[in-house]
């Protein structure tokens, strides 16, 4: 598949030839960030994508060979059979190339001590992760602390807790990773949202504390809003009665149990992605 990007309109500036085995967009990203160094109308690019043989570049050049444009080809193969051969036709033509991922593959695969995959199409796996985070995080954002629960059901995991029992940092942590995460405050004598009986027990984690570590979180965060002071939630005695309220609800869930108690973000986070990994 060839794409061609005239972007100058005079068929006699030099052409600058973008080839791949997948879309090109690596090699196409450098070649406008060194573009940039010059004027606006000084080159022409051109991409020639998905190629799997030398044959595709052969055809290509047959099609687009003029002796009076100048032409340079900045390339990107996953195979070194591929990248030696393109070269080789090249060569042949007398039409200067840059291979932008060999040498970079080979130092790679030296500092390591381990082997190249060699598979085609990897760039866009990583971007493939990066726009799931960005779209984790929205979701995240989007239903955080009880907002929207008629979503629940679409999440990959929820969250339900009493007041500080890392409910928020967890979910961040797990939609940085790409996770779908709403979280449900626990109040006592306030009921659960009902889609929340909807979703997969497996995927609801029922995040716990001892009361006197409640009390103590809250008490804390008293000096930074002293507005808290006036929340019953403050009170050993309240934390203790929703703490058993908690308990309750966790268990009419049926899910699984985190205690927080001694643990970390990172820690707790790990678990759940080893319990949801399990369910994929």
């Amino acid at each position: 598949m060839s794409e061609s990007t005239q972007r100058y309109g005079d068929s006699s500036v030099p052409v600058v030839h973008v080839i791949s085995d997948s879309m090109g967009d690596t090699a196409a990203e450098v070649v406008r960030a060194a573009s940039l160094q010059f004027d606006s109308d000084a080159i022409t690019i051109k991409r020639l994508t998905q190629v799997s043989d030398v044959e595709q570049v052969r055809n290509y050049f047959d099609q687009e060979e003029n002796s009076a444009v100048g032409t340079a080809v900045f390339h990107t193969f996953a195979s070194p059979t591929l990248r030696s051969e393109v070269r080789y036709e090249l060569d042949q033509r007398g039409i200067p190339s840059i291979d932008l991922i060999g040498p970079a593959i080979t130092v790679m695969s030296t500092l390591t001590g381990l082997e190249p995959k060699n598979q085609v199409g990897l760039g866009h796996e990583g971007e493939e992760l990066y726009f799931k985070s960005v779209d984790a995080m929205e979701f995240f954002v989007e239903h955080d602390d009880g907002h929207k629960p008629q979503d629940l059901p679409h999440a990959d995991v929820v969250l339900v807790g009493m007041h500080r029992t890392s409910k928020t940092p967890i979910s961040m942590y797990l939609a940085f990773s790409g996770l779908k995460v709403a979280n449900i405050e626990i109040e006592l004598g306030t009921d659960l949202p009902k889609e929340i009986f909807e979703v997969d027990r497996r995927r609801i984690f029922g995040l716990t504390s001892s009361p006197e570590r409640i009390a103590e979180a809250r008490q804390l965060s008293v000096a930074d809003d002293p507005a808290m002071a006036t929340l019953p939630q403050t009170n050993p005695e309240d934390a203790d009665k929703e703490h058993e309220y908690s308990k309750r609800m966790i268990e009419k869930l049926g899910c699984a149990v985190v205690n927080m108690d001694g643990r970390t973000v990172e820690e707790v986070a790990s678990f759940i992605f080893k319990r949801i990994a399990e369910i994929k």
